[in-house]
């Protein structure tokens, strides 16, 4: 299901809450566990089903992240404002929706992922 975006800039496809302000838009990665770090390229937009100190180094090569979990205060938020880059919390279900490869803009200040063609 898509929804209509607050800020005019097309269909929502997932709705979480600002975790770190700005917007960017590139190539998503999922990353559902430590053994799929090195995955991560440079440039790419992480997301996660969850995140914790151990996944900080990767937050230095990410633009974004967006993850199921967490809110202003979790880990994810805390790291993407130390970093400057733009993160969405708490979609649920992101990491089911995203695929690797998906080309998707974040914007951390509404709180909203959208896909794009």
């Amino acid at each position: 299901k898509l929804y209509r975006s607050s800020s005019g800039k097309g269909n929502v496809f997932l709705m979480g809450t600002s975790g770190s302000p700005g917007e960017v838009e590139g190539l998503a990665r999922v990353i559902n566990g430590m053994s799929e770090f090195k995955s991560l390229r440079s440039g790419e937009i992480l997301v996660a089903p969850f995140t914790n100190p151990s996944w900080t180094p990767l937050f230095e090569s990410a633009i974004g992240v967006v993850v199921d979990t967490g809110g202003v205060m979790s880990h994810a938020a805390i790291v993407a404002r130390e970093y400057g880059i733009p993160a969405v919390m708490g979609t649920s279900d992101g990491t089911k929706k995203i695929k690797t490869g998906d080309k998707i803009r974040v914007n951390g200040t509404s709180g909203e992922v959208f896909k794009v063609n």
